[in-house]
């Protein structure tokens, strides 16, 4: 028996491309609408102050993909010239249970994650959306802006604001190369950056003592919302103040709640879970000025679909190690 080793410079020389992933992450909450895959909480360790290590298993049904991601994400990596999120991701073969792939998860955790912004976008943003507000301006901030670019028509400007300028301006000048059309500006705060936005996009480290710079009031009405950074970006009362709230795991949020360090301000009526939305059990944006909050935490379904695909490409172009088990 053999796996197949997979580091983030093999994947990364597949030159998958955001479309791609967006389809397959797309598929697999279609999936988990229809009730078509198991992924319980993901349980972690926690072993410095702001830092977690997550094990994340899923099975997604139909795509027969399913496996296991051990992620970590570490703030104070970031004055250390480390990455914030690092991990390997296994994916055992359905049949059998036998591992057959072991990867880097760097790359597909950013991927996936812009990805569900991007769908997010797709379902719940006002037809027309223009202006994207980007709160944190590091790797999730390029991913999500990749996706935006692809499920928003009639997107023509990036406003964006890090706590580091110069953070502010190496998302600027790196994501003007790559998207010639859009206006892109650094702002000198969160409110002037969500003014007039039609899409907010928070991803900053999440903290479990927070202090929210986006509050109630802030956000256009018909504007969304999507915080790929648990509670850490927006208070109670702004979440509060949106007409649906919607999450991309309603079972793994509530289960974090019950842990009483984040979501203890979320709003008690949970309009529906991603999959419901894009499987069509539950309606989306249903009228131009409503607000809508899509709490995005990440989640094994995306990452075991876009595994799949990477294993498959790596296959047939004869990418990566293979290795005895």
């Amino acid at each position: 028996m053999e796996i197949l080793y997979l580091s983030q410079k093999d994947i990364r020389g597949l030159n998958i491309s955001m479309e791609d992933v967006i389809e397959a992450v797309d598929q697999g909450f279609h999936l988990k609408g229809l009730g078509m895959t198991e992924m319980p909480p993901k349980p972690g360790i926690h072993t410095r102050p702001d830092a977690f290590i997550h094990a994340m298993p899923a099975y997604v049904k139909k795509m027969e993909t399913a496996g296991l991601k051990w992620v970590s994400g570490y703030p104070t990596n970031i004055g250390k010239g480390l990455p914030y999120i690092t991990g390997l991701l296994i994916l055992n073969d359905p049949e059998t249970g036998i591992p057959i792939a072991v990867m880097d998860c760097a790359w597909i955790t950013a991927m996936r994650t812009g990805a569900s912004t991007g769908i997010s976008a797709k379902y719940l943003a006002r037809q027309g959306s223009s202006v994207v507000a980007i709160l944190g301006c590091g790797v999730q901030a390029r991913t999500s802006l990749m996706a935006l670019v692809e499920t928003l028509p009639h997107l023509s400007s990036v406003r964006c604001y890090d706590l580091y300028p110069e953070a502010s301006r190496r998302f600027i000048d790196e994501m003007s190369r790559s998207f010639h059309r859009l206006h892109m500006m650094v702002c000198e705060s969160p409110a002037e950056m969500i003014q007039t936005a039609d899409v907010v996009v928070t991803a900053i480290p999440i903290m479990r003592e927070p202090k929210p710079p986006l509050d109630a009031g802030m956000m256009e009405q018909g504007g969304l919302a999507v915080s790929l950074d648990y509670d850490s970006a927006w208070t109670s009362s702004a979440m509060k103040e949106c007409d649906k709230f919607i999450s991309d795991d309603v079972d793994q949020l509530l289960s974090a709640k019950e842990e009483k360090v984040y979501f203890g301000g979320i709003p008690e009526n949970i309009h529906a879970d991603l999959g419901e939305v894009v499987a069509g059990f539950k309606p989306g944006r249903e009228d131009p000025m409503e607000r809508i909050f899509s709490m995005n935490m990440g989640i094994a379904v995306d990452d075991m679909v876009t595994a799949k695909m990477v294993y498959r490409r790596a296959l047939e172009r004869g990418i990566g190690i293979k290795l005895p088990l």
